[in-house]
């Protein structure tokens, strides 16, 4: 992890010496101009890949043992879709009005809590429907369709607006790490651990789980308290990222695979702080690749994020069964 975060704060489009950063973070004499790059850029960008590493990782690893699905991953119950339409609603539906956000803070503030609140409208939906639903298929199947349907929805509000609020959309979905301000990250960071604390009193329903819904019910777990606790674990982990970062995938479905079969455990108490190490690994990986010098650009995450995660994914599918 130490090796992957020094490498990601020297490359980049200027390359720091590894004595410069060496320098920078012991207190030596640093010059200006790598002040200028590593504190309002290079640190927040890194620690917003870890961050986010370590929330889609965990939110996947109870979504596939939720589910028994290994393939599930933390946007499958739409709320991804969710804070798309929040951010859809946001970006396209006030320029629909002749309404435009002058500010570039007030644009990334209002696109982050418009992203959170799509996302928790969707969980609270969910929550209202989970008390009814007596099994977690449907649930799941529920799910996939509320996230068809606010897709459809967001479809419908792309072919409707405007060029340059229908870029602004796209530039969204396709996930970065850079423009988060140190109130923004701070933000990010009480409710991922709220999320991840969440999740680690979740660790004995979810090896109860394991064995089934009827033998979990039988060892006295609460399913509907444990669903419940699981979508607000998802929502507190995966909307967050998703608000401040756009939706990044694929993380959440290959790490835990990942985590299983390094550790070739099935106990949670040992998959859950190992997915979130290996996620936050990964994801500061992805964004160096990212941004690696001689490119044209920084590259989208969320494609770096795929060209990792779908091998994973295609390995799990034709040779590996869910543990």
């Amino acid at each position: 992890m130490t090796i992957l975060v020094l490498l990601n704060l020297i490359l980049g489009s200027v390359i720091i010496p590894l004595k410069e950063i060496f320098s920078f973070f012991t207190g030596g004499e640093t010059s200006k101009f790598v002040q200028d790059i590593m504190v309002p850029y290079r640190i927040p960008k890194v620690i917003t890949a870890m961050l986010s590493g370590v929330a889609l990782s965990v939110c996947g690893l109870q979504m596939q043992t939720l589910f028994r699905n290994p393939l599930a991953d933390p946007f499958i119950l739409g709320i991804s879709s969710g804070a798309g339409l929040g951010v859809a609603i946001f970006v396209m539906g006030f320029s629909a009005f002749g309404i435009t956000i002058s500010s570039s803070f007030a644009a990334s503030i209002g696109t982050a809590l418009s992203a959170w609140l799509g996302a928790f409208g969707v969980t609270l939906l969910l929550l209202a429907v989970s008390s009814r639903l007596r099994d977690n298929s449907s649930l799941l199947i529920f799910g996939i369709m509320l996230g068809s349907v606010v897709s459809a929805i967001i479809s419908l509000m792309q072919y409707l607006s405007s060029s340059s609020a229908l870029k602004v959309f796209v530039l969204w979905t396709m996930g970065s790490f850079s423009g988060l301000n140190p109130s923004q990250i701070w933000v990010l960071f009480i409710l991922i651990m709220c999320g991840f604390a969440l999740s680690v009193y979740n660790i004995k329903d979810l090896n109860a789980l394991l064995t089934g819904e009827a033998y979990a019910r039988s060892l006295g777990v609460n399913l509907e308290s444990t669903r419940r606790r699981i979508l607000i674990a998802t929502t507190l982990l995966a909307g967050s990222v998703t608000a401040f970062c756009g939706p990044i995938g694929f993380i959440g479905i290959a790490v835990p695979h990942i985590a299983r079969m390094l550790f070739k455990n099935a106990n949670h108490k040992v998959l859950m702080p190992s997915a979130a190490l290996l996620g936050a690994a990964i994801m500061v990986f992805a964004d160096t690749i990212a941004q690696l010098p001689g490119q044209p650009g920084v590259i989208p995450i969320n494609t770096v994020s795929a060209l990792i995660g779908v091998p994973i994914i295609l390995m799990i599918v034709l040779k590996t069964r869910f543990v």
